[in-house]
């Protein structure tokens, strides 16, 4: 396929030529020049630029180069190949997050008090030759590399196949302890579980479902996708969640009221808030053990999904034995707040 010289993947090529040749002027020219494609490219052009960015994120510059990650995740929410664009978003996510752990690290050394924002405020010239340019451009860079990674997070192949998640998890992790910052975006997508097992078991009744989670961004979209399942399944008494609350949280655009069904409690006890996520369910036997109780109180939120780009599949796989449920739900703790 031909594109002019005013596309996108032309652009692309000018700023990827200044990169390679280590010519700031000319890098700079065509950086501007590229972020003013983007707006205007064909799906096709993107399909073919996401990769070729990718290809030398690397190499360009701390300044620009988180803003590049966030064209290649353009590229990617509009086709462009994620598993091929990952690897290298990845990369340069987790070295600006290590970079920005010791930027956090030096800043609380220096007595500096609260940390800056990441656009700046707060930041003195001093402190770029104090704490190094790189760093102080990694902890600015943050928001724009978090964007980026979930882009990429949204494909299932990708959060299943592609390199350096655990790092990259690691590496979230440190910086949220240093600073505070939750960064809770990206760490909800990268702890989303898929092809997991589950078993829900109704205290009251003792039935137990196996079942199998995929794409699910929070607990409030789990949640929903249970009482589908298992209520609008016919499986258990009570008031099912709305056709439009349960295609929302699976692949509909938008969000509509929902009313909670149940109180998720876990193998140890602890409540399982709507606000976390499926990877705090805790695993008992090799699958993640929820036990449904009758809420509390009544609670209401805006059932749909926590990362529009995400599909959420919640599959019912068979109904437990009655032995088989009371030899799980033997091993659950008393529930606790």
């Amino acid at each position: 396929m031909i594109f002019g010289r005013k596309s996108f993947p032309a652009a692309v090529e000018a700023f990827e030529a200044a990169v390679r040749a280590r010519d700031a002027d000319a890098a700079e020219r065509a950086f501007g020049r590229l972020t003013g494609a983007v707006g205007r490219a064909r799906d096709a052009e993107l399909h073919v630029s996401g990769p070729r960015l990718a290809s030398f994120l690397g190499e360009v510059p701390p300044g620009p180069r988180a803003m590049v990650a966030v064209l290649v995740g353009a590229c990617v929410e509009r086709g462009a190949d994620p598993v091929a664009c990952a690897p290298a978003v990845f990369a340069g996510a987790r070295d600006a997050f290590e970079r920005a752990a010791d930027f956090c690290a030096s800043w609380k050394e220096a007595g500096r008090g609260e940390l800056p924002s990441h656009e700046g405020e707060g930041l003195e010239e001093a402190d770029f030759e104090r704490i190094g340019f790189e760093s102080v451009m990694a902890w600015q860079s943050l928001p724009q590399f978090e964007r980026a990674c979930v882009a990429m997070l949204n494909s299932p192949a990708v959060r299943r196949a592609a390199p350096g998640r655990a790092e990259l998890r690691d590496a979230v992790a440190r910086v949220a302890e240093l600073s505070g910052e939750r960064f809770q975006c990206l760490g909800y997508a990268l702890a989303v579980l898929d092809d997991e097992p589950f078993v829900a078991i109704d205290r009251a009744t003792g039935a137990g479902f196996a079942l199998r989670a995929s794409g699910i961004g929070d607990n409030f979209q789990l949640h929903t996708l249970l009482a589908d399942t298992l209520i609008g399944g016919g499986h258990l008494p009570g008031t099912a969640p709305s056709p439009e609350a349960v295609a929302m949280c699976r692949d509909r655009p938008g969000q509509t009221p929902t009313t909670g069904s149940f109180n998720l409690v876990g193998a140890d006890g602890e409540w399982i808030w709507n606000e976390g996520n499926p990877a705090d369910v805790p695993v008992v036997d090799g699958m993640r053990l929820v036990v449904l109780d009758p809420p509390p109180y009544e609670r209401s939120w805006s059932a749909g999904r926590f990362f529009p780009g995400m599909t959420g599949e919640l599959v019912l796989e068979r109904v437990l034995a009655a032995e088989e449920s009371r030899s799980l739900l033997a091993q659950v703790a008393q529930p606790r707040r």
